[in-house]
């Protein structure tokens, strides 16, 4: 095992491997078990009290205070286990982020505020302007914290003045217009579909790209970073692609398993077989029924 600085885990509990921990469990609870001061990056990408089906439990709370209050508690402990210059990303829905916004600014530091915009899937209301984007708040504990940021990492193509091979007269030697630059703080990135192969069966999975440059940004080699809210444990499938070390917990069952075979711990699970499975909820009043991707193509020929 190569996860140094966790003396405090019983890894007795969990399934791991050189890269990975795997978690089954309750998030607050599970980061109480994890030493202060061990964790390089974190993103948190918790229920967002809006009634999303997640299978065993509910994603909504009795007011918007209880849910506050709970988010508080998981962001204290993610600040706990953060290293003095680690960084935090975590997201909620734009109703909730203000709040969540001055606390950490008040008790923490806040770095960037990020907008994840994507496109519609085509239906939006038609009483207010629909939603198309998600906050992400980038943190440190403090304004002292010398945190990583690799901009080298993930420059993106310029696409002005180079692009139209203009040249730059405001500096002492005329120059073309640098071909990259770092991303500003609006991402445009497309949401997971169900053709995608990276499409794991989960109704919030947060696309890969997204995480590729948080983790690329915000972590070096090694590192360990955590996803407390891992739900298809996209954060640690990339963060091991990228050679870093993964912790994710998660509490419902069905997702877990998924992180048991997306981080390469095992094949099987309780003498289960782990297996990805491609299912998509159909747009009946049952919520709880689903369509294969065979089912679909049985019906496109059938009609």
């Amino acid at each position: 095992m190569n996860f140094d600085k966790m003396k405090q885990i019983d890894f007795s509990q969990y399934m791991y491997n050189q890269n990975s921990i795997v978690i089954l469990g309750n998030c607050v609870d599970e980061l109480k078990k994890i030493d202060s001061n061990s964790i390089n990056l974190i993103f948190a990408d918790p229920p967002y009290n809006i009634g999303k089906n997640f299978g065993n439990n509910k994603d909504k709370w009795n007011s918007t205070e209880e849910y506050i209050e709970w988010c508080k508690k998981w962001i204290d402990e993610c600040f706990r286990v953060l290293t003095d210059n680690g960084t935090f990303y975590f997201m909620t829905a734009t109703q909730y982020m203000s709040y969540l916004d001055v606390y950490c600014s008040e008790k923490y530091n806040v770095v960037s505020r990020i907008v994840w915009s994507y496109d519609s899937s085509g239906v939006q209301s038609k009483k207010i302007f629909g939603s198309l984007y998600e906050p992400i708040l980038m943190c440190t504990k403090s304004k002292r914290s010398k945190y990583t940021f690799n901009y080298q990492d993930i420059l993106v193509e310029a696409k002005t003045g180079a692009k139209r091979k203009l040249i730059d007269y405001r500096k002492k030697v005329p120059t073309p217009y640098n071909t990259q630059k770092v991303p500003g703080n609006v991402w445009n990135f497309n949401r997971v579909r169900f053709r995608m192969e990276e499409y794991e069966n989960h109704p919030t999975q947060k696309p890969e790209i997204l995480l590729e440059r948080i983790i690329l940004a915000s972590s070096n080699e090694n590192d360990v970073v955590l996803d407390p809210f891992s739900g298809t444990f996209t954060t640690s499938a990339v963060a091991i692609k990228n050679n870093r070390k993964a912790i994710g917990i998660e509490l419902n069952e069905d997702y877990y398993k998924i992180g048991i075979r997306r981080t390469n711990i095992a094949n099987d699970y309780n003498g289960e077989q782990i297996k990805k499975e491609r299912v998509k909820k159909t747009k009946s009043r049952n919520k709880s029924s689903f369509i294969n991707e065979n089912q679909i193509s049985l019906l496109l020929k059938e009609g």
